[in-house]
């Protein structure tokens, strides 16, 4: 018994359940935040991401799309669908293999997000202005080391 509640108590020493703890809470916290922002503009989360990808990176096939967003496969269809329908994107077979369909921005999607990104990127600054430049960078370094490592293990 003695050895388990030293063990225990060596556990509680170790800041690793910690650091997952406030992490996940201040990754809610920020989230929420842009999801509300994004909200505000007429879109959900999903949309605004495909959006930017697209935006930011050329046409995408629907395949990788998913996985750059963080999307499910199941989900892109819906997706694509919606936007597609307001005209925001569009799908283009690709010239040397028909199985493969891009997505593309339309002009009215690159519009939309010239129109509501300076905003959006206004309100992430104020959202992150709880640190300093330079703690930003360090919180950045370290983020990427962890999820490197992290993802080092599957």
């Amino acid at each position: 018994m003695d050895q388990e509640r030293e063990h225990y108590e060596e556990r509680k020493q170790d800041p690793s359940l910690k650091l997952f703890v406030v992490l996940s809470k201040a990754y809610r916290s920020v989230a929420d935040q842009v999801a509300a922002d994004i909200r505000k503009k007429g879109l959900n989360t999903t949309d605004f991401g495909v959006l930017e990808l697209l935006y930011h990176s050329g046409a995408q096939p629907l395949q990788k799309i998913g996985d750059k967003i963080l999307l499910a496969s199941g989900s892109i269809t819906y997706v694509v669908d919606k936007l597609e329908k307001k005209q925001y994107i569009k799908r283009v077979q690709c010239s040397n293999d028909r199985r493969i369909t891009y997505a593309s921005i339309t002009d009215q999607g690159k519009q939309l997000l010239s129109d509501i990104f300076p905003d959006h990127w206004k309100q992430i600054e104020q959202i992150t202005d709880g640190l300093t430049e330079d703690e930003k960078k360090e919180a950045i370094h370290l983020l990427k080391k962890l999820g490197t490592y992290a993802e080092s293990l599957k």
